[in-house]
C-alpha cells in the first residue's frame, strides 16, 4: 500500500533512509551520511511530499519528491528490493507530475540502470563537491530537458 508519510513515522524513514543510503554508496564515506541525517530529517523531508510504501505496517520503500519536480529520495528497504516496490512507487509519483528530474551518482549503478529502465534519461552530469563524486542529472519523460 502506497500512501503519504504520517509526521509520527519520520524516524523510521530515517532510519530507512540512513541504511539503504550508505548499501548504495559504499565509495562515500559512511560518516557523511551520517552528518547529512539532520538536513534530511529537518529540511528535505519536510519540504518533500514523500510517499510510502508498507508492508506488514512497516514501511519498506519511500520516494520523495521535492518543488512538484525533483526525486530527492527513492529508497526500498534491503529486503525488499527487486520486489517491484522501487517501481510501485515511481509509478505513483508519475501519475502525480507530468515531468520528474533527479540526481543520481554515477557510481550508484543499480541506481542508474533502474532510472533508465523507468524511462529517466541523462541530461547533464555534475560534480558533488561535498563528496568529490560525479552525478548524472536525469529527467523523464524522456527526451524532455527540465
Amino acid at each position: 500500500m502506497i500512501r503519504r508519510l504520517q509526521p509520527h513515522e519520520m524516524d523510521e524513514l530515517i532510519a530507512l533512509w540512513l541504511a539503504s543510503t550508505i548499501d548504495a554508496h559504499p565509495f562515500i564515506s559512511e560518516s557523511y551520511w551520517h552528518e547529512s541525517e539532520s538536513i534530511v530529517r529537518n529540511v528535505y523531508i519536510p519540504q518533500s511530499v514523500t510517499w510510502v510504501y508498507l508492508q506488514n505496517d512497516k514501511i519498506a520503500g519511500f520516494i520523495s519528491v521535492m518543488d512538484s519536480l525533483f526525486i530527492g529520495a527513492l529508497f526500498v528497504s534491503e529486503p525488499f528490493i527487486g520486489k517491484g516496490i522501487g517501481t510501485a512507487l515511481m509509478a505513483h509519483v508519475k501519475k502525480q507530475y507530468p515531468a520528474l528530474s533527479l540526481e543520481v551518482y554515477q557510481k550508484n549503478y543499480r541506481a542508474v540502470d533502474f532510472y533508465h529502465h523507468q524511462g529517466f534519461r541523462i541530461e547533464e552530469s555534475a560534480w558533488q563537491n561535498e563528496t568529490h563524486h560525479p552525478t548524472w542529472i536525469m529527467s523523464w519523460p524522456e527526451g524532455e530537458t527540465l
